[in-house]
């Protein structure tokens, strides 16, 4: 069949009423987003498709066949090596080739029938689970996410937290099951593993549902978005821009219907108390009958939004923020970085950016002077006020509410600390819950407040937007394109990074380099760059390929007229087998994207060498060539090379559609 069909879905606990009359469809090929805000119910919801969790009405229908893979956010493992935690995905499979090389070993010995007839049934069902390519499988999966081939040794158990949802994230891949769960499938991936993760799923043949905050995420994956708001779910085609798009124009299209309802409703009251005694009063008491039949529209509740105005003006300050001059890091023999140096100018947005371990928060770190650099200086410009964000959040008192936490660490009234408060959306009684009761996203978005209280004109933000649903993601961002100070963003929200920077640092190899723009800036230098040096890497191979086939061909000829063999030595040809195996390992280590991309360029480089090579064959035949001995040669040397060319071409697109 290839679709789950959810009707009618309902989930309640006690009095409280999580969601009702849910329905939806997920189909093979098809990205659904899931999204909605923290506390809405879209975890329960997907827990009830997994059978963890059981609703109070609806139904849920797919083919029995079908196969289901879901990302825990925590899982028990196994005993052993992380390689044997990803073999133990594959333990039908493992047991088929076992079964497969004892029937081969009795087939030696034994030819009857019904040894043969089951050896063609295991083999079937072996190929039919492509049993053959596993192993390439688990390295391809986790070499995307960011696991090496060291790591295939350690001991399963001895990974941070982060990294066994990583590890979560692999095993729920592996199998492609016909539809996969993905509950925040990004947190703890840096950049270049969402990118990877973007590529999978893009190429994925099975449904895909999934719950992400990311919205550059769903942009990049989704075919379509499900919001769960107000107790249900609405279905929207297209990615995340797309729907929110069409949810404004619903909006303000149902807005304008309201207004003109309630302009009627108003008229219409008005002819009824005007008349209801009079001589038209049938006529009122009929007008009166229709309104009682009237349909109300009712507007579902405005989305919160930030004021900035509610908060302080920082003060003014030097044009020259922060300098680093450089600086550098080092944990014992591990290097972080070494002679960075960098400016931060006032009023700028810049986010900086860069793998898992680069060492963006040690720079921060060393900013903010929490650190000491062995070398070169951090200056700080004059009436520069830091305020520091970081990921743990130290400067909260976890025993205090709220409100406490605001009235009293910045000495104001109570109204005035609700109107801070309402600005990052906690309004009613939400001011009145202790901070250590409150949820990570929470306690991030008291933190961030009492950051743009402080008064600081430099904000020094380390993954602000972590552990935050959409709407206060917007809050957030809100926040920072009114500020009018300057601040430095650690951020693996790309759509955050574009809506606020204007500037982006990327911290790879130990080395900064500096983009004029926002993200989607960065991103398009970058694969210019990389288009770029791609290019000159084709031409450099091309040319020494040129020169080793024209250095081929003349050792050839030496060999030949020596009466020496022409065929490679046993020393060349293992040479050649070791680039080979090298090339495939680079190739296997890239994104599904990235190679089909490559395996695109490569037909187009095939197709544009065959046409040269029919252009040298031309000139091979023209008379006035012909005539001439040295120009003759040197077009046979030419073509001579071309061919060679053009199979090596073929040997590097086999590779690719092979790995």
């Amino acid at each position: 069949m290839g679709i789950l069909k959810v009707n009618g879905l309902a989930k309640a606990f006690g009095i409280e009423e999580l969601f009702h009359d849910v329905n939806f469809e997920v189909r093979r090929g098809e990205r659904v987003g899931f999204v909605g805000a923290n506390g809405a119910g879209k975890s329960t919801l997907m827990k009830i498709l997994m059978g963890q969790v059981e609703a109070d009405g609806g139904q849920i229908q797919f083919d029995s066949a079908d196969t289901i893979g879901y990302v825990e956010q925590q899982s028990d493992f196994g005993e052993g090596t992380l390689y044997d935690e990803f073999r133990r995905a594959f333990d039908d499979i493992i047991e088929l080739g076992e079964r497969k090389r004892a029937l081969e070993k009795k087939i030696a010995v034994d030819h009857d029938e019904e040894t043969m007839a089951a050896y063609s049934k295991v083999v079937e069902q072996f190929e039919r689970l492509e049993g053959y390519d596993y192993e390439s499988r688990i390295r391809r999966v986790a070499f995307g996410l960011g696991f090496t081939e060291e790591d295939f040794a350690k001991d399963v158990q001895h990974f941070s937290g982060g990294q066994k949802t990583r590890i979560c994230l692999v095993k729920a891949l592996l199998r492609e099951p016909d539809f996969l769960f993905l509950d925040e499938p990004t947190n703890h991936l840096d950049i270049h593993m969402i990118e990877w993760l973007e590529g999978f799923l893009k190429s994925y043949n099975g449904g895909v549902l999934l719950i992400s905050h990311d919205r550059y995420f769903l942009d990049k994956v989704a075919t379509r978005i499900i919001e769960l708001e107000n107790k249900t779910v609405t279905s929207y085609e297209g990615n995340y821009t797309y729907f929110m798009k069409v949810k404004t124009q619903r909006r303000a299209a149902l807005q304008s219907a309201y207004e003109k309802q309630q302009e009627h409703i108003r008229k219409t009251e008005e002819y009824i108390r005007k008349y209801k005694a009079g001589i038209k009063s049938k006529q009122a008491r009929g007008r009166q009958s229709q309104l009682n039949r009237l349909e109300r529209i009712v507007l579902p509740p405005e989305d919160a939004s930030f004021n900035y105005f509610a908060l302080n003006t920082p003060p003014e300050c030097a044009q020259r923020v922060a300098e680093l001059e450089d600086v550098s890091m080092s944990f014992g023999a591990h290097e972080i970085f070494q002679h960075i140096s960098l400016l931060i100018r006032n009023g700028d947005g810049v986010a900086l950016v860069g793998p898992n371990g680069a060492g963006k928060t040690t720079l921060l770190r060393v900013l903010v002077g929490e650190l000491e650099s062995p070398t070169g200086r951090v200056k700080i410009g004059s009436r520069v006020k830091i305020g520091y964000f970081s990921q743990q959040h130290e400067g909260l008192h976890m025993e205090n509410t709220v409100l406490d936490e605001i009235m009293y660490e910045y000495g104001i009234g109570e109204e005035q600390a609700r109107k801070y408060l309402g600005a990052f959306l906690f309004h009613g009684d939400e001011v009145l819950r202790r901070i250590g009761d409150m949820s990570g996203g929470e306690q991030s978005r008291v933190a961030f407040l009492k950051l743009m209280l402080t008064g600081a004109n430099f904000l020094v933000l380390d993954e602000p937007t972590n552990h935050l649903d959409i709407p206060a993601r917007e809050a957030v961002e809100e926040a920072l394109m009114a500020y009018p100070g300057t601040f430095l963003a650690v951020s693996h929200d790309r759509y955050f990074l574009d809506k606020v920077a204007n500037c982006t640092l990327e911290l790879e190899n130990g080395s900064i380099t500096e983009y004029m723009g926002n993200y989607s800036y960065y991103l398009m230098k970058k694969e210019l760059a990389e288009a770029e040096a791609e290019e000159e890497r084709l031409e450099a191979e091309k040319a020494a390929k040129i020169a080793e086939a024209r250095e081929k061909e003349k050792q050839a000829k030496a060999r030949k007229k020596a009466g020496l063999s022409t065929k490679p030595s046993a020393e060349e040809k293992a040479k050649a087998e070791a680039k080979q195996q090298a090339e495939l390992g680079r190739i296997q280590s890239m994104s599904d994207a990235k190679r089909t991309e490559m395996i695109q360029r490569a037909e187009a480089e095939i197709a544009m060498a065959e046409a040269e090579l029919k252009g040298l064959e031309y000139q091979m035949n023209d008379p006035a060539v012909q005539a001439d001995p040295a120009k003759s040669q040197e077009i046979a040397e030419a073509y001579a090379a071309k061919e060679e060319e053009i199979e090596q071409r073929y040997e590097k697109w086999e590779r690719l559609t092979e790995a």
